[in-house]
């Protein structure tokens, strides 16, 4: 298959003329030299008669800047006149901007579609992209819900191109405003359109559209484009690179994405910080910290200095294998040589040793941050007092859950949690499950593991009442009960007598198809 098309049907997934006769050209990127193409083409009938006057009277105020007789001849409009003045003011961008913004005050249905594509044509032609983009960004975000509009925009924009002797550049802010609004399916149509054409979009802008495809863990659509790139001669710098390489790891294609590291230096592009801390997030992901390390080392060697997310990936890497010793060394590492941490790097560091119950050394870290001038946000609040709770200190966790009123945070979900797994580590399954309401109805929105934790609190202390209450909470929520915790339920309320209750909770699950796998209804 050919990457174009896999690139476009993957875009389709995520998202829910004449001819004039004589050819333009224009520069192609990279070596190639120009080449003709035959451009569609509308020629729009000269201004005469009143139309003409009116053209005349109202630029020579425009250009005088006589508002307040600008503002008696508003009802004379049209778009045909606002067309016509636009072009005769296309050499002096700003005037055209001024006018088309007071047009839009007056009334804004007269910028149609074609008023819309001469005041892009005459900004691009003038480099003003981020205006050119924040007026495409505002009626692409209108206009697509309207059927073929992307197409309407596109023709638009190539039928005038000739009459305002205008850029490429105009499809290349078309086509990143697409990315940026990760309108992926509408970004590659206009690439393919634009190809056909001979326009190809600038490497900035298909840095934009590859970086909103890896934000939204795409890089299968990524790795496509990159692919098309290349056969249509777009030449990558190492921001396009270093994405390449992220798409590869977050695929768990780590051996193309080492390729592709390598790759960089035949291809005249420097392996910078990023470029190490992509690939050495990649290993930890992998679980291979060995070769992460190995590579920081590496970095050092060839004259590219770690940085604070290159410590904080490794920490972070440490902490989820409970290796807090190699965290610390890397984070007394990171203060010797006068990298600062930041509060991703007192954060991941405070919950990993809340995770293997060292909340000590969290509190000590916090109380570091304070000295230093971090100021702590709700994730540092909440690997606090999750490591608190689940040693039971739950005095101590309501204390911090007041300094977080002082400090103007909010509660979430995982405070919550912590809470609810500080009662549950103490027995206190009715507490939990207060506190379990309290929170729905904060607006947080309670996971699977916390309605284990309550189920498993209620059935320790044989109140299998309260179990199924929990249990029909989650049959609320369409979140379906653990085999295991399902099966001691069951069997708790057989032996209470209540088998028809068991039973009529297996009948709710299975109708409801939250019925987990694995279960034997032969418990009961």
């Amino acid at each position: 298959m050919k990457n174009l098309s896999q690139f476009r049907r993957f875009s389709t997934y995520l998202d829910t003329t004449k001819t004039h006769k004589n050819p333009i050209e224009f520069s192609l990127p990279g070596n190639r030299k120009k080449i003709p193409i035959l451009l569609p083409h509308r020629t729009m009938s000269p201004a005469k008669g009143q139309d003409l006057d009116f053209v005349n009277i109202v630029h020579s105020h425009l250009i005088h800047s006589e508002w307040d007789k600008l503002n008696k001849l508003a009802s004379g409009l049209t778009p045909y006149r606002i067309k016509h003045i636009l072009l005769k003011t296309k050499k002096d961008y700003v005037l055209s901007l001024e006018f088309f913004k007071w047009v839009e005050l007056k009334n804004s249905e007269l910028n149609t579609l074609d008023v819309h594509s001469i005041i892009l044509h005459i900004l691009t032609k003038n480099r003003k992209f981020k205006s050119a983009e924040s007026i495409l960004r505002r009626i692409l975000e209108t206009g697509l819900l309207e059927l073929d509009f992307p197409r309407k925009i596109f023709e638009a924009l190539v039928y005038s191109y000739r009459i305002c002797e205008s850029s490429p550049r105009v499809f290349d802010a078309l086509f990143k405003t697409y990315a940026h609004l990760r309108k992926f399916r509408n970004a590659s149509d206009s690439f393919c359109w634009m190809k056909e054409y001979g326009f190809y979009p600038t490497i900035e802008s298909c840095n934009a559209y590859l970086s909103s495809l890896n934000g939204l863990n795409r890089g299968d659509i990524a790795l496509a484009f990159y692919k098309e790139m290349r056969q249509c001669r777009i030449s990558p710098n190492a921001y396009t690179i270093n994405m390449v390489i992220e798409a590869y790891c977050k695929l768990g294609k780590l051996e193309m994405a080492i390729e592709v590291f390598r790759e960089m230096e035949g291809m005249g592009l420097a392996c910078n910080v990023v470029s190490y801390n992509t690939l050495i997030k990649g290993y930890c992901s992998k679980g291979l910290m060995s070769s992460g390390f190995k590579l920081k080392n590496v970095m050092e060697k060839n004259g590219v200095q770690p940085n604070d997310a290159t410590y904080n990936t490794l920490i972070n890497a440490f902490c989820k294998e409970g290796k807090l010793n190699d965290a610390s060394k890397l984070f007394g590492e990171m203060k010797r040589i006068n990298i600062a941490p930041t509060i991703v790097t007192y954060n991941t560091l405070i919950n990993g040793y809340s995770e293997t119950g060292h909340s000590e050394m969290g509190v000590r870290l916090f109380e570091e941050m304070a000295v230093i001038g971090i100021k702590a946000d709700i994730l540092t609040y909440n690997a606090l007092i999750m490591g608190l709770c689940k040693l039971g200190k739950t005095k101590k966790a309501a204390y911090m859950v007041k300094e977080l009123d002082k400090e103007k945070l909010v509660p979430n979900s995982s405070t919550f949690a912590a809470l609810i797994t500080g009662q549950c580590a103490r027995n206190n399954a009715e507490r939990a499950f207060q506190l379990y309401k309290s929170m729905v109805r904060s607006g947080c929105h309670p996971n699977e593991t916390t309605f284990k934790l309550l189920i498993s609190a209620f059935i320790n202390n044989e109140d299998y009442d309260g179990a199924v209450r929990v249990l029909k909470e989650m049959v609320q929520r369409a979140i379906a009960p653990d085999s295991d915790i399902l099966s001691c339920l069951c069997k708790g309320l057989c032996q209470c007598g209540k088998e028809e209750l068991a039973m009529d909770l297996c009948k709710v699950l299975k109708s409801e198809r939250l019925m987990p796998e694995g279960f034997s209804e032969s418990t009961i």
